[in-house]
């Protein structure tokens, strides 16, 4: 997209048009939207349950997926909607499905057992991300995040190989400690204390806040839960078949990590995408700077959508986060049309076209958009 084209969209226009496709989705909101996100829960507890059930057999990679699924659902088709308030407005909802009671308290592992923080990941995601998208302020900005490595010594060959080591752990090894991050400093500006130092080793370290409390809120748990608690219930059936358990649930964990991976980063990167230097202002721009900054993966199916954990509906998703995983779906194809209608670019494509596009990013092989040098898109 060029610079000219850019600052050509007319903001306001595009505001209104787009607000009214959002006023239409939330008067479809009702009873079958909730009915839609359990049909997506139990899709995802029955891949927990063969994969354990089978598990115990022997370590198996087939058991360790659908696992991985069952856990990759847990986090993108029920946090993800329901921590961002699409089913708050529904009557009927049970509590547990409310973002104020879902995995809060002794739900917490329930409801989401995972590696971070409900409470970090609301910081970090849902507020300092989605409202800061491209810019500096995104603590998912891939391009900033990884200057490390883009601006390094390292040969390039190497670098592809740190990024596919990382995809094995990069849920624990990024997420976790900088959701912990951005929780501290948000609780210390809300309390007008000093933000607190914070360091790459610090973030591990028990001698620090934010390392113990990375240990004793997101490390130590998860790792009692999923690699001792879940193993020791097969303890009935022999040793052997609570190692297989153990050894099945560790391969899961990577390949929930890989995949989770494959459909979040991608999202937001690639020498296509737009970043900002600066603040935006104004509703149309923020929804310009959510088009131009997100990119979208096939969609239209249930069968489809369960497998990206809707996260292939990411344009739709950063203009209006509220929405239910159904009204997705229902939105799609329209915003589609009102990008046109702009001569906005609306980018969708095959998610290993854009995960090569991302990888690229990480290694410094290509940079992303900036609108003072935009080229032809």
């Amino acid at each position: 997209m060029s610079l000219n084209s850019y600052q050509n969209v007319d903001r306001e226009a595009l505001a209104k048009d787009l607000d009214a496709i959002h006023k239409e989705a939330l008067s479809r909101v009702g009873e079958q939207d909730f009915k839609h996100l359990k049909k997506m829960e139990r899709w995802g507890q029955v891949c927990s349950l063969l994969g354990y059930g089978s598990a115990w057999v022997f370590p198996n990679p087939i058991s360790a997926l659908l696992i991985s699924q069952g856990s990759f659902t847990r986090w993108t088709q029920m946090t993800h909607p329901i921590v961002h308030k699409g089913y708050d407005k529904i009557s009927n909802v049970p509590d547990s499905y409310n973002s104020k009671k879902f995995a809060q308290g002794w739900r917490r592992f329930l409801d989401w057992p995972d590696w971070i923080t409900p409470a970090g990941w609301h910081q970090e995601h849902d507020i300092l991300h989605h409202y800061n998208l491209g810019e500096k302020l995104d603590p998912d900005h891939l391009q900033h995040n990884m200057e490390w490595l883009r601006q390094s010594k390292v040969p390039m060959w190497l670098r592809f190989g740190i990024v596919g080591l990382f995809t094995t752990g990069w849920k624990i090894l990024y997420y976790t400690p900088r959701t912990h991050q951005e929780l501290r400093i948000s609780q210390a500006r809300q309390k007008r204390e000093a933000e607190p130092e914070l360091t790459r080793t610090g973030a591990w370290s028990l001698f620090t806040p934010q390392g113990r409390a990375l240990w004793l809120e997101s490390i130590l748990p998860y790792i009692g839960f999923r690699f001792v608690l879940l193993p020791a219930l097969f303890l009935p059936l022999g040793t052997f078949a609570a190692t297989s358990v153990l050894l099945t649930s560790i391969l899961a964990e990577a390949f929930t990590n890989m995949h989770s991976f494959l459909v979040i980063v991608p999202n937001h990167a690639g020498d296509d995408v737009m970043m900002f230097e600066d603040k935006g202002k104004g509703r149309g721009e923020f929804f310009l700077r959510q088009i131009l900054g997100s990119v979208n993966y096939p969609t239209g199916s249930d069968f489809n959508d369960f497998f990206y954990g809707w996260l292939n509906y990411q344009i739709e998703h950063h203009l209006w986060p509220e929405l239910s995983l159904l009204q997705y779906q229902f939105v799609q194809p329209k915003v589609v049309e009102v990008c046109k209608k702009h001569g906005i670019p609306y980018r969708q494509a095959s998610v290993f076209k854009r995960l090569f596009k991302a990888v690229d990013i990480m290694v410094g092989r290509t940079s992303m958009l900036k609108p003072v040098n935009a080229t032809t898109a």
